[in-house]
């Protein structure tokens, strides 16, 4: 198993890569096969090395409600900050706000800040040098203690639950 892990230290990622090469040139030919087989396989070879502390995968199913939260949150999010921007633009109320984080898991904290700044009208824009907080740009606050606790609420809980932190 040693000998196989060596070669091929991510086998669900290559074959995600291998699949999403091929749904993203939309043929099913020899050379295509091969190239994504390659592509698939060389991609997580050479990076594993540069990801020492690869995270773990605590609750799946979990994973796979956030995601599908996240998706849905920015197709909404969209469509509430077009309706902002096409509105008058004195109602905006734009605001800085820190979230106070309670992970400890740096790859829980990068995908926190990563959802944020995905959702349309919101940015992370620093986090903290002793990792307790995040620093969140968005386009419309009324309250800030509330936009707080739908984050929190929202994603973090659900990464912590995840990645076990």
């Amino acid at each position: 198993m040693t000998m196989i892990r060596t070669w091929l230290p991510h086998p669900l990622q290559s074959l995600f890569l291998w699949v999403l090469w091929l749904l993203l040139v939309n043929q099913v030919s020899l050379g295509h096969v091969m190239l994504g087989a390659i592509l698939g396989w060389a991609l997580p070879f050479l990076v594993h090395l540069l990801w020492p502390d690869p995270p773990v995968i605590r609750q799946p199913i979990t994973l796979l409600r956030f995601l599908g939260r996240v998706h849905w949150d920015i197709l909404t999010a969209n469509l509430q900050v077009a309706a902002l921007i096409l509105g008058p633009t004195q109602r905006l109320r734009p605001a800085f706000f820190e979230l106070p984080l309670d992970m400890d898991n740096d790859f829980a904290i990068a995908l926190l800040a990563s959802t944020v700044s995905l959702t349309p009208g919101t940015v992370s824009a620093d986090v903290s040098a002793d990792r307790r907080h995040l620093l969140i740009h968005a386009l419309d606050v009324d309250d800030i203690d509330k936009a707080i606790a739908h984050i929190k609420q929202r994603y973090e809980s659900p990464l912590k639950e995840i990645f076990g932190c």
